[in-house]
């Protein structure tokens, strides 16, 4: 019962973060915006740098790019709660039962996973080179939220012990 009450608790300390961060995005709209059009716009990457024909400069584009970020933090969110509940409901049943009702979480955790590496580690580090900005420079913060993420998926996922 404590493993499964900790595997609860850690899949709703996600979909909080994960229910924040969406919020914060949605009420403060502007603030993060312009995070997103600088990355793209690469305005603040090494001078000279060779893979400037990356940027994209279009305020439309930039905020199909925004708008998609939040709507997956959002769905992010919305699975791990939907997660949360199904465990809950299921943390005195069966192993089998409570094992189905990780799926929603999981679903969750792996979402938040591939928002903070593919769209800020790897589209936005790598592609947009967000890391040669000192100003625009989100990384460490990305790294910090995909790992997490994957460490609380690897903790849910496991077999229950005993």
């Amino acid at each position: 019962m404590t493993e499964r009450l900790a595997k609860l608790l850690v899949v709703a300390s996600m979909a909080l973060l994960a229910s924040l961060v969406s919020f914060g995005n949605l009420t403060d709209y502007g603030s993060n915006l312009q995070f997103v059009e600088h990355v793209m716009r690469m305005d603040t990457t090494f001078p000279g740098n060779a893979n400037m024909y990356r940027a994209i400069t279009s305020p439309v584009l930039q905020h199909l790019g925004y708008d998609a970020i939040i709507f997956l933090e959002t769905l992010t969110a919305l699975l791990c709660w939907t997660g949360v509940i199904a465990m809950a409901r299921a943390l005195r049943q069966e192993s089998a039962a409570f094992a189905r009702a990780k799926r929603w979480a999981i679903a969750g955790l792996t979402l938040g996973y591939l928002t903070w590496q593919v769209c800020f580690m790897s589209i936005g580090g790598e592609w947009f080179g967000m890391w040669q900005s000192q100003q625009w420079n989100g990384t460490e913060s990305a790294f910090r939220f995909f790992i997490t993420f994957l460490l609380i998926l690897i903790f849910v996922t496991r077999s229950e012990s005993g």
